[in-house]
């Protein structure tokens, strides 16, 4: 009974797989700010500011609205001690976003963001070593984050939102028995809510501005249904089909961003965010019906600091192309790295472009993320977890 109550912990509550970020963050919410490796939180004053610094929404003339998608096809690697290198199935993750900003007045201005800032997708290849503790998993946070701004005095904004999550969570993981292999499939949902506030300061009109943004922290609860396939007649009794739930806590984050626009169709930006992964200290997945098989596990989680670095050049008042760079370390130590949400330090590189014509704009951007090797000294499952992911943005707009 007791490798059954291993197999039965369901850390993959929160996911499992590379989303383009560290942890389980997803922050290309733009295509035009992807292309300058997310550098946005001074200068981005379209719609999409909705995400990067909620002052910044007053950057809009009359009314703004933007769509678009990103696809992030990651490819991670296991390699276990003593053994051979094995990796994922392909998957494709597609988080859509949708912005909208109308301005009434010159120093007012309202909007709607719905975008997925938190989510990751996974599947392990047939016979992964790991299956114990994760085959397939998927977790999705969308955000609907009506958000308001105001011009205090002509060199400083300040906005704010409130966030509406709607989380669903997937997950599937081998159950190991004495002479055979079962399957649990998990399934959960819930809401919850937060907050965000930002500022934006003109240090040096026309050339140097900062900005600075708060998200806050929200509580999920998930709750669902655990479904038990290829149990043993001997075990049936012990694992029926049951309610599962679980709490997580979305970390709280703080962008801090300075651009400097040194020539008029020159603008270069730099970006500071702290994400406080702190929140996540442990994964504790309940069976209300079945609490013999509940099975708390450490996580331990350390807040990080993660830096971007982006610059755009308009070739022509219609034409941009951009370029950016991208630090951002892993938030869980080797000791509690397991397969349901595999991590290491990422390094990325970006490029875009963007070309507007009539009020209307198309913006494209491509990011490549190297994941250098982390060693994970988990007990059962210690090794070396690598990879790379592509992330591919288009989002379109128009401007009134």
């Amino acid at each position: 009974m007791t490798h059954m109550k291993k197999t039965l912990s369901l850390v993959a509550l929160l996911a499992a797989g590379s989303s383009q970020a560290a942890g389980f963050q997803i922050n290309t919410q733009s295509a035009r700010s992807s292309g300058m490796g997310n550098a946005a939180a001074a200068w981005l004053d379209d719609s999409s500011a909705i995400y990067s610094n909620a002052a910044n929404i007053l950057g809009v003339n009359k009314l703004d609205v933007q769509i678009g998608d990103t696809g992030i096809l990651p490819a991670i690697k296991f390699t276990p001690d003593n053994g051979t290198e094995q990796g994922q199935k392909t998957t494709l993750s597609p988080p859509p976003h949708l912005f909208l900003v109308y301005k009434p007045f010159d120093r007012a201005a309202v909007g709607l963001g719905i975008y997925t800032p938190f989510g990751a997708r996974s599947r392990w290849e047939d016979g992964f070593v790991g299956r114990f503790r994760a085959q397939e998993s998927a977790l999705s946070v969308y955000n609907i984050n009506p958000t308001a701004a105001y011009q205090l005095h002509e060199r400083f904004r300040v906005g704010g939102g409130i966030n509406i999550y709607r989380s669903t969570l997937e997950l599937k993981r081998a159950l190991g028995f004495v002479e055979s292999e079962g399957q649990v499939h998990l399934g959960g949902s819930d809401w919850g809510w937060g907050y965000n506030i930002g500022v934006q300061a003109v240090l040096l009109p026309k050339v140097v501005t900062f900005g600075l943004h708060y998200r806050s922290a929200a509580d999920l609860s998930f709750k669902g249904q655990a479904d038990f396939q290829n149990v043993p007649v001997e075990f049936q009794t012990r694992l029926p089909d049951t309610r599962v739930q679980g709490d997580v806590t979305l970390p709280a984050t703080i962008a801090a961003g300075i651009a400097v626009t040194p020539l008029e169709n020159l603008k270069i930006a730099f970006d500071a965010n702290w994400v406080d992964w702190s929140s996540f200290q442990e994964l504790a997945i309940e069976f209300p019906d079945n609490p013999a098989i509940n099975n708390p596990l450490p996580k331990q989680w350390r807040a990080k600091w993660n830096y971007h670095l982006g610059a755009e050049y308009g070739v022509t008042p219609a034409f941009q192309v951009r370029a950016g760079f991208i630090y951002d370390p892993a938030p869980s130590p080797g000791s509690t790295l397991t397969p349901d949400l595999p991590d290491a330090n990422r390094f990325g590189v970006s490029g875009g472009l963007g070309y507007n014509w009539n009020g209307l704009r198309a913006d494209f951007a491509y990011q490549f993320v190297s994941l250098s090797d982390k060693e994970s000294s988990a007990p059962g499952i210690p090794g070396v977890y690598n990879g790379s992911a592509h992330v591919f943005g288009l989002t379109l707009g128009y401007s009134m």
